[in-house]
């Protein structure tokens, strides 16, 4: 497989970009759509209530974004390789120890190092390496790339709820652990590269000298992290994410209370393969388009169909309003990725996305746990997604105020600190 780095006619950045696919298909079907499976395996089998399991929840998001910082600095020197296989190690020995989770406090204990095996091997990582290897044919490269958020949770994420409504999280938990190594340590160590220069290519398939060393232009960390633009998309993710997360998470639970479990896996489907054509058809428009404007759309959009599934009890208008749901999720996260590393370059790009993941990752953090405490409070969902709508349109608010993606003269957007 080395070869197909070294050969002399044609690009490998695809074979980057089926690598970098097929590690976020595991690392959204067992992590970010898995958590909602877990949440009601152990809500169903323990007697546990929601929001405590939504606490571990919260709990887990935290350490993913903390640990985001030492993970990008990491990756920002050294080959990104060990940082993923290292990560998808301990994530698959995370999953392993569910089998012995009794108490609450194990769980919190599990989810601590399933959370840092799932940041050192998921999109931080991943988005890295795909904007280090495309620069005009960004968008799309990240559209096809952040598309396994999706497909992960139409192939795995179902496959995996299947094994612990089968056999339990006791005798299912190896089996997900078994799954989510082989899926994505053989396709690390052959398919993935950090840069192209070494294998003779610039970003985008032009040629050079291999190993050359390109000059890496963009913002530093320190004037990113002070620009007006940095902290309104940074601050409007925290509602963005959080209302998204929450209402993903809790959405098996809520589809198999109001209907039964074959529409709630349905439903996973659904929401997934909106999410797919969506990405896709965004990743072909969104280079002609003002991102920033894009993104308050979607934030507004997705509003509007977390409200719809708070108030939707019928199968055909719940799944409708799913679906609408799913085409927010598609892009919501890429667009995170593709806005700071459009406006501040490739340069800090691994610090940079940390740093505001780690701020933003607190809405994604108490999303759950909002939206798990209010069921409890209200003996229902139609509270907690009302809210989840209400945090969407916060969030668009924010995106509102932060300019163009595009401007790259950041003096003018610069705020003393």
């Amino acid at each position: 497989m080395q070869s197909v780095f070294k050969q002399t006619k044609k690009f490998p950045g695809g074979w980057v970009l089926a690598a970098c696919f097929t590690l976020l298909t595991f690392s959204s079907g067992l992590g970010f759509y898995g958590l909602a499976v877990y949440l009601q395996a152990f809500s169903r089998e323990l007697g546990w209530s929601v929001s405590s399991i939504s606490l571990a929840t919260t709990f887990f998001f935290l350490v993913g974004g903390i640990s985001g910082i030492p993970i990008a600095k990491f990756i920002a020197k050294h080959d990104v390789r060990i940082m993923i296989i290292g990560g998808a190690t301990v994530a698959a020995l995370a999953l392993f120890s569910m089998r012995f989770v009794e108490q609450r406090w194990q769980l919190f204990v599990v989810y601590c190092f399933y959370a840092l095996g799932w940041s050192a091997s998921g999109m931080g990582p991943v988005t890295t390496v795909v904007t280090r290897w495309f620069q005009v044919r960004r968008a799309s490269a990240l559209a096809i790339a952040s598309t396994g958020l999706s497909m992960g949770g139409i192939v795995v994420t179902p496959f995996i709820k299947w094994i612990l409504d089968t056999q339990g999280i006791r005798n299912g938990s190896p089996w997900l652990a078994l799954i989510w190594f082989c899926g994505t340590v053989p396709v690390t160590l052959f398919l993935l590269r950090a840069f192209p220069q070494p294998y003779g290519w610039m970003p985008d398939g032009a040629r050079t000298e291999p190993g050359q060393v390109a000059e890496i232009t963009g913002t530093t960390l320190s004037d990113a992290v002070r620009s007006k633009f940095f902290k309104a998309i940074t601050f409007g993710y925290i509602f963005a994410l959080g209302a998204q997360v929450g209402g993903a998470l809790q959405l098996v639970k809520l589809v198999e209370e109001r209907t039964n479990r074959s529409t709630a896996t349905f439903a996973t489907i659904v929401l997934s393969s909106m999410s797919i054509i969506s990405r896709f058809a965004a990743g072909r428009v969104i280079p002609k388009l003002n991102m920033t404007r894009f993104t308050v759309g979607l934030a507004a959009m997705q509003g509007i169909s977390l409200a719809s599934i708070g108030l939707i009890h019928n199968r055909v208008g719940l799944l409708i309003a799913i679906g609408l749901f799913g085409i927010t999720i598609g892009n919501m996260v890429m667009m995170q990725s593709l806005l700071l590393a459009e406006r501040f370059g490739v340069r800090d790009y691994p610090r940079i996305a940390a740093r505001s993941g780690l701020i933003s990752f607190s809405g994604t953090a108490f999303g759950p746990l909002l939206l798990g405490w209010l069921y409890d409070v209200a003996g229902g969902y139609r509270s907690s997604y009302l809210a989840a709508g209400i945090c969407s349109v916060l969030g668009a608010m924010l995106f509102s105020l932060a300019g163009s993606a595009s401007d790259k003269d950041l003096k003018s957007d610069v705020i003393s600190s």
